[in-house]
């Protein structure tokens, strides 16, 4: 019996070893040394303070800002400890519900804008957190941002042109826009209306 605990516990401490400290503490220095933005939130600090992080999206309410994508989770939008759709099937009356009601609140902020609304402003994603939106959806509320910061909406959609995301390697991906990246650019380009 003595002959199989010794080898059988020094093998358990060794493995405990390199599976809980070793190689942990090896990526974690691989991702400081290769990857430091990533693995630290990719963080967005203006003047030294955090202003959000681009992984998450954040609730943008005034129709100087672009929107992102609704966020189904709770108990506020966006909160990423609950990350999670809203688990509604395309035939629940609920869904079909929220989707009219942000279908006439985009309509509502921009009423001249009679282009087809794209789905990702009308519907949430799985994890409820999407940081970004279709180049379709960017270009939907350029309109209404353009008017009502009172830029020219050839100078907007260049900025959603810089900004835009096109898919890894030509295939990989769908073009897309960083809501926060962009709407900070935004602040940067014309006057700062009220989040």
């Amino acid at each position: 019996m003595h002959a199989v605990l010794r080898p059988a516990l020094s093998l358990f401490l060794l493995l405990g070893v390199l599976t809980g400290i070793v190689y942990p503490l090896a990526v974690t220095a691989l991702g400081q040394l290769l990857f430091a933005d990533a693995a630290n939130g990719s963080i967005v600090t203006i003047d030294g303070k955090a202003v959000g992080s681009t992984l998450i999206g954040q609730q943008f309410t005034s129709p100087g800002y672009f929107w992102g994508r609704p966020s189904a989770t709770g108990p506020h939008a966006y909160n990423g400890a609950v990350s999670g759709g809203s688990n509604l099937g395309p035939l629940n009356p609920a869904l079909a519900a929220a989707v009219e009601a942000r279908i006439a609140a985009l309509r509502a902020a921009d009423p001249g804008n009679t282009q087809p609304v794209p789905i990702d402003l009308v519907t949430a994603s799985a994890s409820g957190l999407d940081p970004e939106i279709s180049l379709a959806a960017a270009h939907f509320q350029a309109s209404r941002v353009a008017r009502l910061r009172e830029m020219p909406p050839a100078q907007l959609d260049q900025l959603i042109e810089r900004f835009a995301q096109r898919p890894w390697l030509g295939i990989f991906g769908e073009p897309r826009v960083n809501v926060l990246r962009l709407n900070l650019a935004l602040d940067d380009a014309t006057q700062v209306p009220s989040r």
